[in-house]
């Protein structure tokens, strides 16, 4: 088992280094999701929570950062204009350069050009911009004392739910509409498990596009009618971690758990959606003490 959790680490790095490699390469190139999943040979379902979570930053995030060095490059080593470097950098104005630049280097554009700065930004994976392929990538060591997980086997659940599509942050109503029908039918009981299952990543599809399906787990006997609708979840192996804090933070957890996934389990991540068990009631829980298991399917 030990040598198969090292050669999937070692594969999916050498994969996640084709992809840095290719982005130095191709940094004015608009590229898609689709395009840099086929360099990694990654399926694109998963592909940008396994950049992020070796890489410790999003496809973007690492984008932009580069661009940015180079620009600062640009701004120490050549006599162009603050607005044609904004240009080549993918900013439409100075102003938004400007911006952009003084919140990385803690300079504006013009006073970076004579200040003693380096030209590098402090990044979680340590990669900075430079012409090659021998980058020096190390992925990011999650390490497990901080947030255990386990590989459970969760059985099939009838669920009865309600799809929401738009930003995650506003499935409130949605949950308050599936409550009440449920209620209203007679559905909830003390056994009641609720979930949720969500289809896409946040960081990657546009949030009027997010889809997502508030589940509550029924007997056999359940009907539903009107937006309402009968689904069999799980039924497969997922890796578990439990998710201590406010909703808005599950990202972050999604992020280091898919990292801890691959550097310690030997295993990879499937094609369903990921689910996420509430084990307690928002309306009477601080932020801070809400839980949350997060399920990543993986194949068996």
């Amino acid at each position: 088992m030990q040598a198969r959790k090292e050669a999937t680490r070692r594969d999916y790095t050498e994969r996640v280094q084709r992809v840095l490699v290719f982005l130095q390469q191709n940094l004015d190139q608009d590229l898609s999701l689709e395009d840099l999943a086929k360099v990694a040979s990654f399926s694109p379902f998963h592909f940008h929570r396994i950049f992020r979570g070796l890489v410790g930053e999003s496809v973007q995030q690492h984008l932009r950062r580069l661009r940015l060095e180079r620009a600062a490059g640009h701004l120490k080593a050549s006599r162009r204009s603050v607005l044609q470097i904004a240009l080549s950098a993918g900013y439409d104005s100075h102003e938004a350069f400007t911006r952009a630049f003084h919140r990385a280097f803690g300079h504006s554009p013009s006073d970076f050009r004579s200040a003693n700065a380096t030209t590098a930004i402090d990044a979680p994976s340590k990669v900075h911009l430079q012409s090659g392929s021998d980058l020096d990538f190390q992925p990011i060591d999650h390490a497990m004392s901080d947030s255990p997980f386990e590989i459970r086997k969760i059985e099939p659940l009838q669920v009865l739910f309600l799809r929401h599509v738009g930003p995650y942050d506003q499935v409130g109503a949605s949950w308050e509409a599936l409550c009440d029908y449920a209620g209203q039918h007679g559905l909830i009981g003390a056994d009641t498990r609720f979930f949720g299952a969500s289809y896409d990543d946040p960081e990657v599809t546009p949030a009027d596009k997010l889809r997502y399906d508030a589940c509550l787990t029924v007997g056999p006997e359940a009907r539903a009618e009107g937006p309402y609708a009968l689904q069999t979840l799980g039924g497969r192996n997922y890796a578990v971690a439990l998710h201590e804090g406010p909703y808005a933070e599950l990202g972050a957890s999604y992020a280091r758990l898919f990292g801890q996934l691959i550097a310690g389990s030997g295993r990879q991540p499937g094609p369903a959606p990921c689910l996420e068990f509430y084990l307690n009631d928002p309306e009477g829980t601080e932020p801070e003490d809400l839980l949350t298991e997060i399920c990543i399917p993986i194949d068996d």
